[in-house]
Parts: C-alpha cells; sequence; structure tokens
C-alpha cells in the first residue's frame, strides 16, 4: 500500500528506477539526471537483488542516490511500490534504468502536470528509439479489447507525434504520476510482477474518473528491453497477465459483450508466440489468481472507485484487432517451424 507522511523539505519530484542487473546502463541513465534542468528531486533505485555489480557502481559513482537492496527478483510492480513508499514527494516520475532522458525531459513533465486540471493523474514521454532517435518507441499506451496493450506510435517518425495530447495511459518506462492518484490505488498491483502493470494502473486510473496527457516536449530515448526476462518467462506472465487485466478491472456486462473479442486475442497471443507451454503456465498462473480471490479482489476495488458508466469505459478501448491477421500468423508459424 502507498503511504505518505508530512515532511516540509521533501523535494517536488522523486524519480523511482527499478534496477536488476541494470548495470550496463546505469551511468548514461543517471549522468543524463544529474544534467537535468529541473534539480527539484531525488532519486531512489531499488535494486532487485542485481549480482552485475550494480551496487558498487552506484555507491562508487553515484552517491547521491538513495539504493534500496531488495536482496531478490520482486518485480517491477513491488519494487516500484517499495520507491514510492520511501518517498514524499508531491510527483513521482517513474524511469527504465535503459533510457537517457533529454535536460529538459522533467521540467517538461512537471510544468504539464502542474497547468493540468486535477483530474490529469498523469503525463507520458516522448519516448523515441535509443538506436533511432528519429523513430518513436512510445508515446502512450493504447489497450483494446482484444487484450492487446500497444506502444502508440512505435516505429513510426518521431517528427509525427509533436503535439500534445489526451491518451489512454503513460508506459511507466518514463513517466510522471501524482502521488495522490497512486495512494489513491495502491500503488501498482503486485500481481502482475513484471509486464502490463502499468496499463493496469493506468485503466484502473481510468475508470476512477482520471485522465492522462502527452508532453512531446519530455523526452527520452529508450533502449528497450535492456532488463528484460527470458522470453519464456515474458510470454507466461504477459498471458498470465492479459487476463488479470481484463477479468480484474472490466464490468461483467462489458466483459460479456466483447467476450469473442477478448477470446480472439487470447487465441492470437497464443498461436503467435510459438511458445505453447509458456502460454499455458501463464493460464495456470492466472487460474491461481483466479482461486485464491485475488481476482474478486481486484473486481471488489475497481468497483469501488468507479466514477464511469459502462458506456464510458467502453469507449476507452480500441477496437483495433492485433495484427498480423490470425491466418497469417499462423502460417508464418508453421514456416518457421519447419525451417528450423
Amino acid at each position: 500500500m502507498i503511504v505518505s507522511s508530512d515532511n516540509d523539505i521533501a523535494p517536488r519530484v522523486a524519480i523511482v528506477i527499478p534496477n536488476w542487473n541494470g548495470l550496463l546502463w546505469l551511468e548514461d541513465c543517471l549522468t543524463c539526471l544529474r544534467k537535468q534542468r529541473f534539480q527539484d528531486f531525488k532519486i531512489v533505485i531499488v535494486d532487485n537483488g542485481s549480482v552485475d555489480g550494480s551496487i558498487e557502481f552506484l555507491a562508487e559513482h553515484f552517491p547521491e542516490v538513495e539504493v534500496i537492496e531488495l536482496g531478490q527478483n520482486t518485480g517491477f510492480a513491488h519494487a516500484t511500490n517499495v520507491g514510492i513508499d520511501c518517498t514524499d514527494s508531491l510527483y513521482v516520475a517513474l524511469l527504465n534504468n535503459d533510457t537517457k532522458a533529454d535536460p529538459n525531459w522533467l521540467m517538461a513533465l512537471a510544468d504539464a502536470l502542474d497547468k493540468a486540471p486535477p483530474d490529469v493523474a498523469g503525463i507520458a514521454s516522448r519516448m523515441v528509439q535509443m538506436d533511432r532517435p528519429d523513430l518513436m518507441d512510445d508515446a502512450g499506451d493504447v489497450l483494446s479489447w482484444y487484450g492487446s496493450a500497444t506502444k502508440r506510435g512505435h516505429g513510426k517518425p518521431a517528427s509525427d507525434f509533436s503535439n500534445p495530447c489526451e491518451v489512454f495511459s503513460p508506459c511507466a518506462g518514463a513517466a510522471l504520476y501524482r502521488r495522490s492518484v497512486l495512494k489513491q490505488l495502491n500503488g501498482f498491483d503486485e500481481c502482475f510482477f513484471a509486464y502490463l502493470e502499468d496499463v493496469d494502473l493506468g485503466f484502473r486510473a481510468r475508470i476512477a474518473g482520471h485522465r492522462f496527457l502527452y508532453s512531446p516536449a519530455a523526452l527520452v530515448q529508450h533502449k528497450g528491453h535492456g532488463s528484460s526476462l527470458p522470453s519464456a518467462t515474458y510470454v507466461k506472465l504477459i498471458t498470465c497477465n492479459r487476463f488479470l487485466l481484463m477479468f480484474g478491472v472490466v464490468p461483467g456486462r462489458l466483459l460479456l459483450k466483447h467476450m469473442f473479442r477478448i477470446a480472439y486475442g487470447q487465441f492470437y497471443f497464443f498461436a503467435a508466440y510459438r511458445k505453447p507451454i509458456a502460454s499455458l503456465k501463464g493460464y495456470a498462473r492466472f487460474l491461481r489468481f483466479f482461486l485464491t480471490g485475488e481476482i474478486s479482489r481486484r473486481r471488489k476495488n475497481s468497483k469501488e472507485m468507479r466514477q464511469l458508466s459502462n458506456q464510458e469505459i467502453d469507449q476507452i478501448l480500441s477496437l483495433e484487432r492485433p495484427g498480423p491477421p490470425i491466418k497469417a500468423a499462423l502460417v508464418r508459424n508453421i514456416t518457421k517451424l519447419f525451417q528450423q
């Protein structure tokens, strides 16, 4: 649970960076933060049991950074919640370790949130690809009724995303949130461990009546999957998390209305990933959450905070199908199987 305490000298922003064997990325990430024009912030790195020398490197080269050692990989969601709990700032910036923030990044985010209406819960950054800064990585996330969470603008020219706008939710790899909203939502749901936890947070915030904006001036280069888990683990977790996201938040009538889209999406990703054992482990993981009452807990919490009607919730999710078409995905995967 997110907690807060009275502290008159707390910085305006706390930057929370989860780290798991991210030594390769830390120097560039933290050097860029030293160069920020906006300086009213503190940095908290929550280390998920790194064994690559991250802790020693931070102590020697970045002593100003507060480091919380968890001793084991507790997942992105839990590590982030720990970092938020240990700070008392008005705003919380979340940042991946495999990023390089422009000197104006934090100023742009703080300025945008300062000027935003009170129902705006956070600001999404303009995340470009580190290897191709002319191409977008993420300009805010999009969630569809097929269970597909996609990066808005991914792979498209960065110049096409130069205008502020409202988005479904920010990517937590580089975003600024109001602490009050994080507290209201009890932070990230730790059932997710990793992947889609930021989309889930955004969805719960939207249902509770909040909105999110995109600031193109908040520029960040992002490598992507710089500290990722093995692919089979990724498939297991994201398969489970799609179910957690949809069945833990969406009202029952909308689940019935979109049941065929949801089922199509699950079948699509099962075929597209070509890791049936990992996918089945994901379904089993979700079943354990269901049997232990976690799904009922999520649905109860979501219902208690709900400020939107079913019609309004229906409209904030996309109807775009995941691509390529499922027939093409099956043909492609069968072809690859025989080529191995």
